[in-house]
């Protein structure tokens, strides 16, 4: 289990993201497309065009994690 602080806000990512990008990049859009900090301490969720990938970007207080989740069968709405 991690642990999430309470205050935690998850911000979702409008439209589809380029999944080659890992966290510089991914942190990049928080930045622009978001208009957040991405060391805020908040989750950034980004979108893979084919619906099936999404890309988690949180930053612990103490580095950066990226998760990523695909689906086999359905896609991400």
């Amino acid at each position: 289990m991690i642990p999430v602080p309470a205050q935690t806000k998850i911000w979702l990512a409008a439209g589809v993201m380029d999944m080659r990008k890992q966290f510089n990049g991914l942190s990049a859009l928080a930045e622009s497309v978001v208009t957040q900090d991405p060391y805020s301490g908040h989750f950034f969720v980004f979108r893979g065009s084919r619906g099936d990938l999404v890309k988690i970007v949180w930053w612990d207080g103490l580095g950066a994690c990226l998760f990523s989740k695909r689906l086999e069968k359905g896609k991400f709405v």
